[in-house]
């Protein structure tokens, strides 16, 4: 009974305190009146919904997905996503995918499409990676925005000004191209060799976005892919030394901070050569990590977090071959106290505690441009 006192008490704390961090952050005159956001499933509002999800993703149309929110929406969640809670805290309307042609587009748009990667297909297949059919890449979600500039402002004037006062969030993206070559059995030191290409690739389309007019862009690293349910129900061993304090795959961990640290090198340059652009590094990293260590404060429950709410059994409730959603599968009673919703994404309530991390806790920075942004 005190534990579950004590849960709901801390639950009551975090609610109270990211009300009136919105609170704060909501005031008018906000120095961003719009949000483009790019990437894939971490930040897809409803593209690939309205595209046709297959594989993986073709459950996320129908409950269990959504059910939070009270309806499926084509978020890859029980409900919200990081980029709703930053939308909030500037006072915006959350943002409409570019794919909803009867969308209000006036507070931004969201490009990312569930599965997408940083690189083209057509490197991937040169590496004998395959990818779910319809992979928008970065490139295409390029596209897609500048069909968007050109429908919609009158003159490169306006445009230059509109974007001025525009936030972009340029991921995270890249992670699906690890995973697709790790879930076909790649080893990490094969995939560690497309980290420099990856990189690239978010570094160009960060550069023509500043081209098009971005002065304000965040760019997420990746996430501790060693403590996601997937992870570690395909490449746990019995026996092995691999796992951490945590529980989390040591050497995954380590590839997805390799990544991140050649990301932040690259955006440290990028700085250098656009000193009068804003650009963030969102940690999302040690965000994730820092959830873990506070989950109970944060009031999930400290015997699921390796495990997925939705799921079909087994240690860590995943199965590649029988997602969330499918036939067979189960949801947990509450996904409040989950971290993992489907064994890859995670719950609204995972979401939410990493946006007020961001926010609030100095794992976006420079920390200076992230009180400029959110200073309402």
């Amino acid at each position: 009974m005190a534990a579950a006192s004590s849960h709901a008490i801390a639950k009551l704390l975090l609610t109270l305190v990211l009300l009136q961090a919105l609170m704060d952050s909501a005031a008018p005159a906000c120095s961003v009146d719009a949000i483009y956001s790019f990437g894939d499933s971490i930040a897809d509002t409803g593209n690939l919904l309205r595209e046709g999800p297959v594989g993986f993703f073709s459950s996320i149309g129908s409950f269990p997905y959504g059910q939070t929110y009270e309806k499926p929406t084509g978020r890859c969640s029980d409900g919200l996503l990081i980029i709703d809670y930053l939308a909030m805290a500037l006072n915006l309307p959350l943002i409409n995918p570019y794919l909803d042609k009867t969308a209000d587009f006036s507070s931004g748009v969201n490009f990312a499409v569930a599965g997408a990667t940083a690189l083209d297909r057509t490197y991937l297949l040169q590496n004998a990676i395959i990818m779910p059919p319809g992979n928008m890449p970065l490139s295409s979600q390029l596209d897609w925005f500048k069909s968007h500039l050109n429908a919609t402002c009158p003159s490169q004037e306006d445009c230059a000004k509109k974007l001025g006062r525009a936030l972009f969030l340029v991921g995270e993206i890249g992670g699906n191209d690890y995973n697709y070559a790790f879930f076909q059995k790649r080893s990490i030191e094969a995939v560690k060799s497309y980290v420099p290409q990856v990189v690239k690739s978010i570094m160009d389309f960060t550069k023509e976005v500043i081209e098009l007019g971005a002065t304000q862009i965040i760019i997420p690293g990746n996430f501790p892919i060693g403590c996601s349910p997937s992870y570690l129900s395909l490449f746990s061993v019995a026996g092995s030394a691999d796992h951490d304090e945590r529980g989390c795959l040591t050497s995954y961990n380590s590839f997805a901070a390799y990544h991140n640290e050649q990301l932040q090198a690259a955006i440290d340059n990028l700085r250098k050569a656009n000193a009068d652009i804003s650009i963030v590094y969102a940690d999302y990293y040690g965000a994730f990590l820092h959830l873990l260590d506070h989950a109970s404060v944060l009031g999930f429950n400290e015997g699921s977090l390796l495990k997925a709410c939705c799921g079909s059994g087994g240690e860590y409730n995943f199965n590649i071959n029988l997602m969330c959603g499918g036939l067979g599968s189960n949801t947990c009673a509450d996904p409040a106290r989950h971290v993992s919703w489907d064994g890859i994404h995670l719950t609204q309530q995972a979401y939410r505690a990493m946006a007020l991390s961001l926010l609030m806790e100095g794992f976006a920075q420079p920390g200076e441009s992230v009180q400029k942004i959110w200073s309402c």
